[in-house]
């Protein structure tokens, strides 16, 4: 039998196929706020959600109408998944030039009112000047910022309350297993502030004990001292009255290490 007879053959209606395609995307950032002049800014791990409009463009009451949802929405036929996930998060929420990344699917049947939807998952983290021009715009009512406390407390739509509990324990293995953390670091930082950037995912001893993360850090071969044009260690105060040394990245792959 010919490919042409093999396709002539196939009958589509023997599957049952899903009722719809899309893509989320979760976007995580760190705001940080300077509570006491001589010590580290606060810093904490937010969210961009938005709420659902209560109707849609025709009027009619909308699929769990004025939650909180991660951006998202349908894919075209014409689409990738990774595609559709950039174009939906700037019809939404007008935030663009992401570096987003797949993480996840969700099909299980029942997820959606609406039938067996699926989903692609996205993540990214980003600073929050990334985010500074979102607006919510076509399906959103709102957007805005969430610490992860205030996230989980809120009434989420659908199943995103799961996804975004894959999605954070994705970001807090990328974020103590690589330099994501320079994105959020002055080019030139404190080993104390380093510390804050990662204690906003993760309560490991390793990183919360200041003994033991500020002996490791100093060794980590992707990190090394800012030196003045003498060569000597560069310090500041900007954090504490007592000169602290003043540490970068030196741009060396990291293929396997960790903070603690």
């Amino acid at each position: 039998m010919s490919w042409w007879d093999l396709m002539k053959a196939y009958d589509s209606s023997k599957y049952v196929t899903p009722d719809g395609y899309t893509a989320d995307i979760t976007v995580f950032t760190i705001l940080s706020e300077k509570k006491e002049k001589k010590a580290p800014p606060e810093m904490t791990l937010h969210m961009m959600l938005i709420q659902r409009k209560e109707t849609d463009s025709e009027g009619n009451p909308n699929v769990e109408g004025g939650k909180w949802a991660i951006p998202g929405g349908f894919i075209h036929p014409d689409e990738t998944g990774i595609d559709a996930a950039v174009r939906e998060l700037n019809e939404e929420t007008g935030v663009a030039g992401l570096h987003i990344r797949h993480f996840g699917v969700y099909d299980k049947n029942g997820r959606d009112p609406r039938g067996w939807i699926i989903s692609n998952a996205f993540y990214a983290i980003v600073p929050e000047s990334s985010l500074v021009n979102r607006r919510a715009a076509d399906d959103a009512a709102d957007v805005k910022l969430f610490s992860m406390d205030d996230v989980m407390n809120l009434d989420l739509a659908f199943d995103h309350r799961d996804i975004i509990t894959d999605a954070l324990a994705i970001i807090r293995t990328e974020m103590i297993r690589t330099t994501t953390a320079k994105n959020f670091l002055p080019e030139e930082f404190t080993l104390s502030e380093l510390q804050r950037v990662l204690l906003t995912v993760t309560n490991d001893p390793k990183i919360a004990s200041d003994p033991v993360f500020f002996a490791k850090a100093p060794k980590l071969p992707f990190i090394e001292l800012a030196l003045d044009a003498a060569g000597q260690p560069k310090k500041t105060t900007r954090h504490s009255y007592r000169p602290s040394r003043l540490y970068k990245f030196n741009g060396i792959d990291v293929i396997e290490s960790i903070y603690g």
